[in-house]
């Protein structure tokens, strides 16, 4: 019997989940690779990104290299998209572990930085020229903007694009997808980032830009024509990443006289020169009112007769308090406006409270008659509730509902403990009396029902949590959360074939005239049962939800999903009827001679009629899902087993529609049922499975 799988343990989350990560497009009309492929991130930045840039050192530990301008070394910043067919190498780097992708990756202070938001606002265009040593590959390059990309990120469609361009794009490029951001992707940014750059400061803006002045300051980078190598500039390359790094400390960065802004730029390399030949270096003491300005020996003989000199450590005093009444003025204020900000909060909240009690005392004045209305109604009904049971009691008695046989008790004999998670299948083969039972923890336990009331093997296979089992001849079939059905010899306990499934973890399973049907999301499959084989018949389609209750019963098949109850003809596999139903997903069916029964998420379980196909009652009992229903059936009735999220198991005689037992044992949700020779077995949340007989 299939048992009920619920979300209230997330049964399915790891399941199902798709990757994130997608193959960059080489070009437009190249379609993304496939999002299913295992080995993705190497298809896209393996091979193609695994050679080191020319001129790099060996051991790839360099940033930045002298670079060497011959007559034939590129002079242009920027380049066009090129096809992967015109002899150029590709430009990456050597292969990098996953724990490469390190924290000071996502937090560079590059260009190539990844952002943590996805708002429009706060990203910065980049005006920096960038002109690249050799040219990069197409395959770095973004589809829309057709520059390489910046802040690279993966929307929907599973393309990688500029952030600013996705955010600012309504459709891909290739299929015309929506365009949404999903994730940065970290590895095509670390491709970018080991690029090899001029510095800056190595860089001018071409004679096309040149006509304005904000032609070489406003060009985003990537433009062709927007800049140069500048032959007296700096000539170093550095890697895009280290870009910051070399920039902040390059020779040829422009700089400031510090004593004179009216002294001509600088290079860096030329400031201390400068600074023994300044002309307007001003007396350290020019803010307490010394007028001297001066150069370098001229400063030196100042400071020997300036009046501030032997006043310093005073007038330092002097500032240094100052200052630190400066700052705990601040912070006065800082508190005061704190404070008051606090006091408003305060009144606002006080005149809150103040109407909220007005109104509440006004809502206290007009219950007060109702509640006493309400009072006198309750004492009305529950007389009339205590003079319905008395009724139903006499009719018990008198024999007319059914009467009570002490014999019909089902108690607790004992419980099966052994597994590390919640019990979520439980299957019977009768020939040699044994139970299995699967399990969150991977497993199967084969437990000896009938002499020893042992484990005798745990079975061992499955990569996720075990959903569904079912026996067929003497053959075992499970299904799982990997997505797969593992065929088991029963007389030997081995393995015997693995069979991929369902692209979606197999809820549940059921055999029947020699066929297996396999329950997953949206869909069941039909298998031929050939030998140890499992060859795919039919895909039956057109279900709206997971399906996780299957039961054959003669020549029909019922399964169960969002409010539906699909009834199959076996022989032809075409749906021949359908029931609607209430209360969200059927979790669990369970077929009589006379009935069909159904549990829900909400609680409820629903019976028809089984000739007419008409709702003959709704049972109510349990207070949270039905995940399990079983049946025993004699001569003289037949009992319905229910087992809910609420860890108790009720039991319903169809005769009268009546719950005349609740079983309370468990310390977990009860998720699955099994019956045998007479006997009930319940497996649960608590990791147990518990065995019940009369």
């Amino acid at each position: 019997m299939s048992s009920g799988k619920t979300s209230h343990y997330n049964r399915y989350s790891g399941g199902s989940a798709a990757s994130a990560t997608a193959a960059i497009p080489s070009s437009p009309s190249t379609p993304p690779a496939d999002s299913s492929s295992g080995s993705k991130m190497e298809a896209s930045f393996g091979p193609t990104f695994s050679t080191v840039a020319a001129g790099t050192k060996a051991e790839g530990t360099s940033t930045y290299k002298q670079h060497r301008r011959t007559p034939s070394s590129s002079s242009t910043l920027t380049y066009s998209p090129r096809d992967d067919d015109d002899g150029m190498p590709p430009i990456g780097t050597p292969r990098r572990s996953d724990s490469a992708i390190s924290v000071r990756s996502l937090h560079s202070e590059s260009n190539m930085s990844l952002r943590s938001t996805f708002s429009l606002h706060e990203e910065e265009e980049d005006t920096e020229p960038q002109v690249f040593a050799e040219q990069p590959s197409v395959k770095l390059c973004c589809q829309l903007c057709c520059n390489v990309f910046k802040d690279p990120v993966i929307t929907t469609c599973g393309h990688t694009f500029c952030r600013r361009c996705a955010l600012t794009s309504d459709k891909c490029p290739v299929d015309a997808a929506k365009l949404t951001v999903v994730v940065n992707n970290i590895a095509v940014a670390e491709q970018i980032g080991e690029l090899f750059i001029h510095c800056k400061y190595g860089c001018r803006a071409t004679a096309s830009s040149a006509g304005g002045a904000a032609a070489s300051t406003s060009t985003v980078a990537g433009k062709p024509g927007a800049y140069e190598v500048d032959p007296l500039g700096c000539p170093f390359t550095i890697k895009l990443s280290a870009r910051k790094e070399h920039e902040a400390s390059c020779d040829y960065r422009p700089v400031r006289c510090p004593n004179n802004p009216s002294c001509p730029p600088l290079l860096t390399m030329n400031l201390e020169a400068h600074l023994k030949e300044c002309e307007h270096i001003k007396c350290p003491h020019s803010k307490y009112g010394c007028t001297f300005i001066g150069n370098q020996d001229t400063y030196e003989t100042h400071l020997e007769v300036c009046k501030f000199e032997g006043l310093k450590e005073f007038l330092q005093q002097t500032d240094d308090r100052f200052h630190e009444m400066q700052l705990t003025l601040a912070q006065k204020d800082q508190d005061i406006a704190f404070l008051r900000s606090m006091l408003g909060k305060l009144s606002e909240k006080l005149d809150q409270l103040e109407k909220n009690l007005e109104l509440k005392f006004d809502v206290l004045d007009e219950n007060q008659s109702k509640l006493s209305e309400d009072l006198m109604e309750f004492r009305r009904d529950a007389s009339m509730l205590n003079d319905e049971l008395s009724h139903i009691n006499a009719r018990l008695n008198m024999g007319i509902l059914g009467s009570y046989d002490p014999q019909q008790i089902f108690k607790c004999k004992g419980t099966f403990v052994g597994h590390q998670g919640p019990v979520w299948c439980l299957c019977v083969y009768s020939t040699g009396d044994l139970l299995f039972s699967g399990s969150s923890d991977k497993t199967i336990k084969v437990w000896d029902t009938c002499t020893t009331y042992k484990c005798q093997k745990t079975l061992e296979g499955h990569d996720g949590i075990v959903l569904a089992l079912c026996i067929q001849g003497n053959r075992l079939y499970s299904g799982s959360a990997d997505c797969t059905i593992i065929v088991w010899d029963i007389q030997t306990l081995q393995k015997v074939n693995t069979i991929r499934a369902h692209d979606n973890p197999v809820c549940t399973l059921v055999s029947s005239h020699n066929m297996l049907f396999s329950g997953s999301l949206k869909a069941i499959k039909v298998w031929d049962i050939v030998g140890t084989e499992l060859k795919l018949k039919k895909e039956l389609t057109g279900l709206n939800h997971w399906v996780r209750a299957l039961v054959a019963s003669q020549n029909h098949l019922y399964s169960g999903s969002y409010q539906t109850i699909k009834i199959w003809d076996i022989r032809s596999l075409e749906c021949v009827h359908v029931l609607q139903t209430s209360g969200g997903s059927v979790y669990s069916i369970a077929v009589t001679n006379h009935h069909i029964v159904c549990g829900t998420y909400e609680n409820l379980i629903h019976v028809w009629d089984i000739e007419s196909k008409e709702q003959v009652r709704t049972l109510t009992g349990h207070v949270g899902t039905v995940y399990a229903l079983a049946v025993i059936s004699t001569p003289d009735q037949t009992k319905v087993f229910s087992a809910s999220y609420d860890r108790s198991l009720r039991v319903w005689s169809m005769d009268n529609m009546i719950c005349t037992q609740t079983l309370l044992r468990h310390q977990g949700s009860v998720t699955a049922l099994a019956v045998s020779r007479g006997r009930l077995f319940s497996g649960a949340v608590d990791s147990t499975v518990k065995v019940w007989t009369c």
